[in-house]
């Protein structure tokens, strides 16, 4: 497991964080802290709040009620700031399809203000990072799924941001390239860079430093996988996530 130097530097903290849309509530006052260099599982079943709360802190939807600072910068006033000091990737993939490889790269490094020396540097240490330099002239379009996810996972952390937000990441790739791509995650908080990975696979959860489970719009728990298997008195992720989905309590 990486991420065991974890600092004390806290990157992500919210108090009560909350939102509603009209007589729904969404997130439910959710209050939590993420540190430098941690990985940290995001989990819930769909609709549990997960893409509403990673919404609120990655600066594009403003709380109701709560605080939150990300990478030290105010969620209601700092937006533009936050959007500077992270990268984001999805499911969906943040690539241009009908661009190359080489292409979309040095794109998104004019998007995150990188200058053209620098630019060049990290896309030679990118493309050979990830064996790509015979594909760097290919549609992104052309490419197996795995290393689309790699690619755009390479490109969310091309400007060393302070925190990468991950979205599902891994949906739909073999057993084999979700684990390479985790030892891009690893790689990438060995460097600092903190990792906040929503994902419904239970044994990605394994891989996380710390992980949290939203259920209905609340926080239920958050502890190390070994802590949660511990106090659910179960082996594996499944079992606590399974407990908690039938309304278990917490046994606190």
């Amino acid at each position: 497991m990486t991420g065991q130097h974890i600092q004390a530097e806290k990157v992500i903290v919210c108090e009560k964080l909350t939102k509603r849309f009209g007589d729904f509530t969404a997130t439910d006052e959710i209050s939590f802290e993420v540190y430098k260099g941690e990985i940290f599982g995001f989990l819930g079943a769909n609709g549990a709040g997960k893409t509403t709360a990673m919404r609120m802190l990655c600066g594009l939807s403003a709380p109701t009620s709560g605080k939150a600072s990300i990478a030290g910068y105010d969620v209601y006033t700092q937006t533009e700031d936050i959007k500077r000091n992270i990268g984001y990737m999805s499911q969906k993939f943040s690539l241009y399809e009908n661009l190359t490889v080489l292409e979309n790269i040095e794109f998104f490094g004019g998007i995150y203000g990188l200058p053209d020396e620098q630019i060049e540097t990290k896309t030679n240490e990118l493309l050979d990072r990830l064996g790509m330099k015979s594909e760097s002239k290919k549609l992104v379009a052309s490419l197996p799924l795995g290393w689309k996810q790699k690619l755009s996972f390479s490109v969310a952390v091309l400007h060393e941001p302070k925190i990468v937000f991950l979205d599902e990441p891994t949906g739909g790739v073999d057993p084999v390239t979700r684990r390479q791509f985790w030892n891009l995650i690893y790689e990438a908080a060995d460097r600092g860079i903190t990792v906040f990975v929503t994902t419904h696979y239970m044994d990605e959860a394994e891989y996380c430093n710390r992980i949290s489970i939203m259920v209905d719009g609340r926080m239920e728990v958050l502890d190390s996988p070994a802590n949660l298997k511990s106090r659910f008195g179960v082996k594996t992720m499944d079992e606590v996530f399974y407990q908690l989905a039938r309304g278990a309590k917490r046994g606190d």
